[in-house]
């Protein structure tokens, strides 16, 4: 039944491909306000790829920031809904001379494709646009009814999809979303992610003298804000690697047992993991392992420090504030507000003499996520995987973090699968991000699949 629609596929490869290189070299920043022409030109190429696929609905719709790319088929009244979710935004490329080849000039090398965005998102985004044309031009319709929702602020914190979803939660009505962000978690097997950590973050400032002052004439006697800075940070975790802020671990639950085995049994190397992200050594909290670690506890990282003098040569400068981002990764129970809250409780506890305190809260905040193991999608996005590399899928959970999810469940009460062919080696937000081409077609062929086991399960009513 599926024949036509997956040689399609197979004979549109390089076409397929080109899409990515074309799409890929729109430099969509979202948190650049110099690229906003360029974010709303990602938009309009996207919603014309939309238009070329077949007989979709296309709108391009403006919000407060950057516009939603939005698309409907709904020809299968029998059938399931889906919502199709991905993003067209990309990081910055910055630092520009570490990459091997120009970040928005998509290059192929091998069997990848290295530049901004390839990776996160807009290879993985393209797939199911791509898989839904493919049903299109061999049957004229597709197995269900599919709706795309593609937004342009992903990297920024999607500060208003949540009200865009809220406004249009009737249109967006769905049995389940298909989230094309997300991941593998790692090349050689196929793996879905059923768990994601929660986010919160602040930054603020330290202030000591009304401007900066020579450090010969006034060190020694006037508070440093780099070194009330460097205080602060240090104090935030004790020698064991855990945070020191009180009350930060209150509504962690524990892991039981049987879980703490399921991830002891995972294919995982701690030594292929250090020499992967170049670390000299692995650090963290000494009663978890790494995987525990990294999916299932708590952190508080400090993103970026600054202030003073920083250029080239030296500058006697006693500068008179001091910088510093902070993001903490939360897990099952954890309430953003509720931690930020105590972060700021703590920096004003131990704020040393000689500066104020300024705090601003992130645009950034969601809750951890979990999809429920029995979800009638999940069960199918299994069979085709393991369809699809002839091994069943490992599951496992994402360090990082997806607020959509929170949104679709609260606005729309849908679960989120992560159905994304990206891997999480592919240096996304890093310079030479790439994307593993032969991942495009086999997400393709996965995508189609899906859509066709889905449409003749029963899906959790919307």
């Amino acid at each position: 039944m599926m024949e036509e629609v997956l040689a399609y596929l197979d004979g549109k490869k390089d076409a397929n491909l080109a899409d990515l290189l074309t799409f890929g070299a729109i430099p969509s920043v979202s948190t650049d306000p110099e690229s906003r022409g360029e974010v709303r030109r990602a938009a309009d190429w996207l919603a014309d790829r939309l238009r070329a696929t077949g007989p979709l609905t296309v709108e391009v719709l403006d919000t407060p920031g950057h516009p939603v790319v939005y698309a409907e088929w709904l020809g299968a009244p029998d059938a399931p809904t889906v919502l199709v979710y991905g993003h067209y935004d990309v990081q910055p490329p910055d630092p520009l001379d570490r990459w091997e080849s120009r970040p928005f000039t998509p290059t192929v090398r091998g069997e990848r494709v290295y530049g901004r965005g390839v990776s996160d998102d807009k290879g993985p985004l393209l797939i199911p646009v791509q898989a839904a044309e493919a049903f299109f031009q061999t049957r004229g319709r597709l197995p269900l009814n599919v709706k795309f929702l593609f937004e342009g602020e992903e990297e920024v914190g999607s500060p208003n999809l949540a009200p865009f979803v809220r406004e249009h939660a009737g249109r967006l009505r769905a049995d389940v979303v298909l989230s094309a962000d997300g991941g593998m978690w790692r090349a050689d097997v196929p793996t879905l992610t059923v768990s994601s950590r929660g986010l919160t973050g602040l930054e603020f400032t330290l202030r000591g003298p009304s401007k900066d002052l020579h450090s010969g004439r006034h060190g020694g006697a006037v508070q440093n804000p780099l070194h009330a800075l460097a205080s602060l940070i240090a104090g935030l975790h004790d020698e064991q690697g855990r945070v020191a802020v009180d009350g930060f671990y209150d509504d962690v639950q524990e892991l039981g047992e049987g879980e703490r085995a399921s991830l002891r049994a995972l294919p995982f190397d701690e030594d292929v993991y250090r020499a992967e992200v170049g670390a000299p050594e692995l650090v963290g909290e000494d009663d978890y392992s790494t995987l525990e670690r990294l999916w299932t506890r708590p952190t508080l990282e400090v993103n970026g420090m600054w202030g003073g003098y920083t250029g080239e040569g030296t500058k006697t400068v006693l500068p008179s504030e001091a910088h510093a981002k902070i993001t903490c990764r939360l897990v099952a129970s954890q309430d953003p507000e509720r931690v930020a809250q105590a972060v700021v409780r703590h920096l004003e506890t131990h704020l040393p003499p000689g500066v104020t305190l300024d705090v601003r809260a992130s645009d950034h905040g969601a809750r951890a996520y979990r999809i429920p193991n029995n979800h009638p999608a999940l069960l199918a996005a299994r069979k085709v995987l393991t369809q699809v590399y002839g091994q069943p899928p490992l599951e496992v959970g994402m360090g990082g973090s997806i607020p959509i999810c929170e949104v679709f469940q609260r606005e729309l009460g849908l679960e989120t699968i992560f159905f994304s062919f990206a891997v999480g080696d592919e240096d996304i937000h890093a310079p030479n991000e790439f994307f593993r081409v032969p991942r495009l077609y086999e997400g393709q062929r996965a995508w189609a699949l899906l859509w066709q086991a889905l449409a003749v399960r029963e899906a959790t009513p919307a």
